[in-house]
């Protein structure tokens, strides 16, 4: 059997690549949208891509099985469990040349072969109604045993996918404990399979599908068995694992429940990757203060960006937090974007916004085309940075408010008095809370989070200023306020 885990380190996501190597013949799980790496590594590996599946309707990208089927009338095996709202609708529809989709829906406790590989689907709901997992037996090896099992966002190394999203992102009410009770009931069975068999994830640690994922790309069952803190909690009750499982969640980002929709409904069929094409100096100066497209600004030095950048551009650098940044802050993704960012990496950036469904991308210019444009007179914005001792001293003035970028545990856990708390990862949905007649201080657990929060914030029109400076600094300084402190006042 060939085995392949093909990694998106900004996503945190596992594709798997699952071959026979006496038929030449290969299955695809959970592929992204842009298939062409997963074609390259077929044909490196000297086999063909003929199936493909996905454990569930993905929130964290857009699925690359519709590309597949567009392309190549690649087979397609999907989940037919869950409610009749989360049922995938669009492999029931046609193809763009007007013939239908080969596929086959899925219930608990089917199977289909590819070569001498047997994927036998296990109805795992809980993170999704329609969530599967898949058992893989290597028959051409001689096994009458499974190896391992693919679980999607159900089982991660030191976790479980979070069971809240349909409500917390895709804003489906009620659901959250009804769904924490079904994934309990889906640890169960977890439970029941044997400790030999190896567990293969659909994300690793820095994905948001969970709250404390490993960074180890794979485990055994019976290791998280003994060693998973969230299935410890399951062992508990009931009722314990409920609490522990929905408490201390981070918040979503934005983009979420546009990925939820459109795999669901089905994803535009990309084709080619987008081509940017270059900018002059002239042309960034058409770019400034307009609410009819998205500037992004990568540039790794944030305080470079502080200083001098394009007014209304965002700032996002070429990081691994770049497709949470723009998934967050880039609400309405038909407007065009553009890009500052080093030509080496735009490739990259294509690919990280396509596969979060941003595909109008039509110009860029590099870092040094801007300090020409700033050379030549373009116009510019600034924003001022400043350090927790400034906090200390202006947060009770009545023209300030200090806002608070950080995941809500994380604010609980200490803040500062009077502080607003908006998640980055949602602050779109925030905005009308946050004062637009006070200079903003914004701040986060180092100064990362806040750049991107400050850039966004003053593209609306408020008055902002950059804490630049670690958390921690500020409790050595000034008083600290906890959820229990809030709680009883």
């Amino acid at each position: 059997m060939l085995f392949r885990q093909i990694f998106d380190p900004k996503l945190a996501q596992y594709a798997y690549l699952i071959g026979c190597q006496q038929t030449k013949e290969a299955l695809i799980i959970d592929p992204e949208r842009d298939i062409d790496q997963y074609l390259r590594l077929a044909e490196q590996e000297g086999v063909r891509i003929v199936a493909v599946t996905e454990t569930h309707i993905h929130a964290d990208f857009l699925s690359g099985a519709r590309e597949f089927a567009e392309r190549f009338n690649t087979k397609l095996y999907l989940s037919d469990e869950g409610d009749e709202n989360w049922k995938y609708e669009w492999v029931k529809g046609t193809r763009q040349d007007g013939t239908p989709y080969d596929y086959t829906l899925l219930k608990d406790g089917d199977s289909f072969k590819v070569g001498n590989i047997e994927i036998k689907a296990v109805h795992t709901p809980g993170h999704t109604p329609e969530h599967m997992s898949f058992l893989i037996y290597d028959h051409g090896g001689g096994a009458d045993e499974p190896m391992g099992i693919v679980t999607g966002d159900f089982v991660f190394v030191n976790d479980l996918g979070r069971p809240d999203l349909l409500e917390s992102a895709a804003k489906v009410a009620g659901v959250m404990e009804p769904s924490a009770r079904t994934l309990y009931r889906s640890v169960q069975r977890f439970l029941d399979l044997p400790d030999f068999l190896q567990v293969w994830p659909a994300h690793g640690a820095g994905s948001t599908c969970g709250k404390a994922l490993g960074a180890v790309p794979q485990s055994t069952v019976g290791y998280e068995k003994h060693f998973n803190p969230s299935i410890d909690a399951a062992k508990r009750g009931e009722d314990t694992f409920v609490r522990a499982i929905l408490s201390g969640q981070p918040e979503p980002q934005m983009y979420f429940a546009r990925m939820k929709r459109d795999n669901k409904l089905g994803a535009p069929v990309l084709g080619d990757l987008p081509a940017p094409r270059r900018l002059t100096p002239e042309e960034l100066k058409d770019l400034a203060d307009r609410d009819d497209l998205v500037l992004v600004d990568t540039r790794l030095d944030r305080s470079a960006f502080m200083r001098h950048h394009i007014p209304g551009a965002l700032y996002a650098p070429m990081n691994k937090t770049f497709n949470t940044v723009v998934g967050s802050l880039v609400v309405d993704e038909t407007l065009p974007i553009y890009l500052i960012i080093d030509e080496r990496h735009l490739d990259e950036a294509v690919r990280d916004l396509v596969r979060i469904g941003y595909d109008r991308i039509v110009g860029y210019a590099e870092p040094a085309t801007l300090e020409r444009y700033f050379a030549e007179g373009g116009a510019y914005a600034s924003i001022e940075e400043i350090t927790f001792k400034d906090v200390e001293a202006l947060r009770t003035r009545e023209d300030v408010a200090v806002v608070d970028v950080r995941f809500r545990s994380e604010y609980d856990a200490g803040h500062v008095p009077d502080a607003i708390n908006a998640s980055y990862t949602r602050l779109p949905e925030y905005i009308t809370g946050i004062p637009a007649d006070r200079t903003l201080l914004v701040h986060c657990g180092t100064g990362a989070r806040a750049s991107a929060a400050a850039a966004f914030l003053r593209r609306s029109g408020r008055k902002v200023k950059l804490v630049n400076d670690a958390f921690e600094a500020y409790r050595e300084i000034g008083p600290v306020v906890t959820e229990e402190d809030a709680v009883a006042a």
